[in-house]
């Protein structure tokens, strides 16, 4: 494994600078994706913060802009520290190392327990929350033995598989994502579980604010948290439409190893795993599968802060900003655009603009919400535009 000192990488954050990015995260029209290019521009959170009213104005918005205020953070900040929690940015020596590399990665996360196991390397297990007894004991066993290994496994506090895998790598440590805040989860049987998790060898994180009840849509969030966290994902027990395989599909689209237990024809909880045996995912029946898939990455220090696609430093100090596009060129981008999602550099042939005139349009749209982001970069109008 590379060693713990070369994992942990990267500046703190000023406590004015992390209430500033928690400001922004939490304002309107400001996800991930718009909080590292809000920050690459103007050079710093207080000055986009400044920015966002005129942005959205440009932009088209008819309606003033929600920013969250100064309080607002502060309060969040000190339910955190009640909550035993802190945010770590993502550019902070804590942040989990892999989950810097991935498109959009979430800014800021809020965890609470042993922040050490967020330096280890990680392996994800996930599946069935209506596990057969044969496929729990199979995650208890991978989890243990590779966690034995120097391995950290994140999962989704759910039933079944998730909680087998927390439960089987406590001692060596665990990582639970979570679709709500920190002090919402869900599900309610498994809040001693988590309570383990947090006393012990084990860290619990989300990217949401804390009093947020998960929805549906949140899950997808939370297993794009697993598959960011983790250098590969293990599939034991996911039925053909299943969460596991929105994990899977990301960790794939992320360049994470995708590895799959086979399992009964005739079960459909192993539908979904099979699938992804056709489709390439790594043959796993034995820890060692994914060991030895993984050692040549784990052992090479892949994911460095110097590397990580990253909001550029916040050095507090406002960058030099060159004119915005007058109304023409800005007509010429927003007529460039439609419905299909295209490439931010096919705007740029397409248009002849400057990229800092098309990336600026970009985020005037964006902030006043009639910009959709997609992955891999791309972007459409909004539907409702």
């Amino acid at each position: 494994m590379g060693s713990d000192s070369a994992r942990r990488k990267g500046i703190a954050l000023t406590d004015r600078q992390r209430i500033a990015w928690l400001r922004l995260i939490r304002s309107d029209n400001v996800g991930p994706a718009t909080f590292r290019d809000l920050i690459n521009h103007f050079g710093s959170a207080e000055a986009a913060l400044d920015a966002l009213p005129e942005l959205s104005r440009r932009g088209g918005s008819t309606r003033a802009i929600r920013i969250a205020t100064i309080a607002d953070a502060e309060r969040e900040i000190e339910t955190a520290h009640r909550f035993g929690a802190r945010f770590i940015g993502i550019g902070e020596p804590d942040y989990p190392s892999a989950l810097r590399q991935i498109d959009a990665a979430p800014p800021l996360i809020a965890a609470k327990g042993d922040l050490g196991v967020a330096t280890l390397p990680a392996v994800g297990i996930v599946g069935s929350r209506n596990a057969s007894i044969s496929g729990a004991k199979f995650a208890a066993m991978m989890a243990h033995e590779i966690g034995r290994a120097g391995y950290s496994i994140v999962s989704g506090l759910a039933r079944g598989i998730d909680a087998a895998a927390h439960r089987a790598s406590l001692e060596t440590g665990t990582i639970a994502a979570m679709a709500g805040g920190l002090d919402q989860p869900y599900p309610p049987e498994n809040i001693d579980l988590l309570d383990q998790i947090c006393s012990g060898r084990g860290l619990a994180i989300s990217g949401m604010p804390f009093g947020w009840e998960p929805r549906a849509r949140d899950f997808p969030r939370r297993n794009r948290l697993i598959a960011g966290v983790a250098l590969g994902v293990v599939v034991i027990e996911a039925a053909a439409r299943s969460g596991s395989l929105i994990t899977a599909r990301l960790a794939g689209e992320f360049g994470r190893l995708v590895f799959a237990v086979p399992g009964s024809p005739l079960d459909p909880r192993c539908e979904g795993t099979n699938g992804l045996l056709k489709d390439g995912a790594t043959v796993t029946t034995k820890p060692q599968d994914v060991l030895q898939a993984l050692a040549p990455i784990s052992e090479l220090d892949l994911f460095s802060a110097s590397e990580a696609d990253e909001p550029g430093g916040d050095d507090g100090v406002e960058r030099p900003l060159a004119p915005p596009p007058n109304d023409d060129e800005r007509l010429v981008i927003i007529q460039a655009l439609g419905p299909t999602p295209v490439e931010i550099d096919d705007i740029i042939r397409h248009t002849g603009l400057a990229a800092s005139s098309v990336y600026l349009v970009l985020l005037e749209l964006d902030i006043a919400g009639r910009l959709e982001r997609h992955a891999g970069g791309f972007v459409s109008l909004s539907m409702m535009d």
